[in-house]
């Protein structure tokens, strides 16, 4: 005999951090269910819509710029190398010559890491907000609320 399956196959995040039970976590496109911690913006003016974590960038801790490349978030990309390369200037002048091969392996690449890891998701959101993006439903304009990333307009 044959059981049927329910809809619990569809769900790719039924069962994990599943707080919600009847899918309240927002729909993405095409009625895929989002994680919790991602948030959904959408242009009124052109419709375009974006989809991106809210919190933590682990793929800008462990790889960056690479985020910003496969976003077309071309604007931070170029805050970020403007920051690094002052940084690296500044680093080059205030240490020592004999102690900067110690910087520039470990301590440099680390914080810069940290850094990025940590502001990157709130940069890219708050330069879309800048472009005229809004959240495109009331979950995601709580989550963005809650982590301090948008304010409601006044």
């Amino acid at each position: 005999m044959i059981k049927k399956v329910g809809n619990d196959m569809q769900d790719p995040f039924k069962g994990f951090n599943d707080d919600d039970q009847n899918n309240q976590n927002g729909n993405g496109p095409q009625g895929l269910p989002l994680p919790p911690n991602y948030a959904t913006v959408v242009n009124p003016e052109t419709g375009n819509m974006r989809i991106a974590k809210v919190g933590f960038s682990w793929t800008m801790f462990l790889f960056p710029p690479f985020p910003t490349i496969f976003r077309a978030d071309w604007y931070n990309l170029l805050c970020i190398l403007l920051l690094e390369i002052s940084a690296s200037m500044i680093i080059i002048m205030l240490v020592p010559a004999n102690q900067l091969a110690n910087y520039r392996s470990l301590i440099v690449p680390l914080a810069q890491s940290i850094l990025w890891g940590s502001i990157y998701n709130m940069m890219y959101f708050k330069h879309l907000f800048k472009l005229g993006f809004m959240p495109a439903d009331e979950r995601s304009r709580d989550l963005l609320e809650h982590a301090h990333y948008w304010t409601q307009p006044k």
